[in-house]
């Protein structure tokens, strides 16, 4: 295993979901890099390994900064926003799998549970194709913009949530999506209190609105089972301008009906015509 970073799936909630090959591989490393301790470390002992546990990835990042003077001086210099923000949307173990393979170590999957199959198998939508966009931002036009998303899509769409947004996530899709579009909540998968209920969004939105969600929620919301439509092409500025002073209009109506038509500048409409 030396020099191989394994990238181990782990159980939503119930132990007993974690598989044989899973298990073997945490009691043979040497360290195991975990998000959350807390949780790692009852799994850890769990299967009874003796690995090192490690917080990723505030200690490693400490470590490769000594160990890489230069590329420490370059983290310490204040990032452009852009990049900030680039960075905010990367996972740890993005950060991690990325890391190792720029450094030429192996990378191997050991696969296992996730919240996203998982919904879609107890949603009763459909699974053969879906669309996963994760947690939404909590507002402003990007959340505009993918609730547009989940809307127009041809295909199941499943989202995460914290619970205490859920319901204003759900009001939200209604609005989007409209008030009868199916779909599904699942929460804490798994565990003891596991719980799917599923209706029309509007139903959910006023049921998660009377009975706050608890744990861990995905949301399952059906697509439309049709393509999204492509928008008709702009007409050409020239064909239509000819056109226009064909009929007779004057020149400053057709470029009125240019830069309506066609979204080219006026002064580009004006230039056209009086060529014409």
């Amino acid at each position: 295993m030396a020099g191989t970073l394994y990238v181990v799936a782990t159980p939503l909630g119930n132990l007993a979901d974690l598989s044989p090959r899973a298990a073997d591989t945490l009691k043979r490393a040497a360290v195991v890099a975990a998000e959350d301790t807390r949780h790692t470390k009852t799994l850890v002992a769990h299967v009874g390994s003796h690995a090192e546990l490690v917080s990723f990835p505030r200690p490693l990042l400490r470590r490769r900064a000594a160990a890489h003077p230069h590329h420490a001086g370059r983290r310490q210099r204040r990032r452009p926003r852009h990049r900030r923000r680039h960075a905010e949307h990367l996972r740890p173990g993005t950060l991690l799998v990325a890391a190792a393979r720029a450094r030429g170590f192996a990378v191997v999957t050991v696969p296992g549970p996730t919240a996203v199959a998982a919904a879609l198998a107890v949603s009763g939508l459909g699974a053969d194709r879906y669309l996963f966009l994760g947690f939404l931002p909590r507002k402003g036009t990007d959340r505009k913009r993918l609730l547009g998303t989940v809307a127009e899509s041809e295909w199941t769409v499943v989202l995460f949530e914290s619970p205490n947004r859920v319901a204003d996530l759900l009001q939200d899709l209604a609005d989007a999506c409209g008030a009868e579009r199916r779909a599904a909540v699942a929460r804490e998968m798994t565990k003891i209190f596991e719980e799917t209920k599923d209706g029309t969004l509007a139903e959910l939105a006023g049921y998660f609105a009377e009975a706050p969600a608890r744990g861990e929620v995905t949301v399952v919301v059906a697509g439309t089972g049709k393509p999204r439509p492509r928008p008709e092409p702009a007409p050409d500025p020239e064909a239509l301008a000819r056109t226009l002073l064909a009929e007779g209009m004057t020149r400053k109506d057709v470029v009125e009906r240019l830069t309506e038509e066609t979204g080219i500048p006026r002064n580009t409409a004006y230039r056209l015509v009086n060529e014409l």
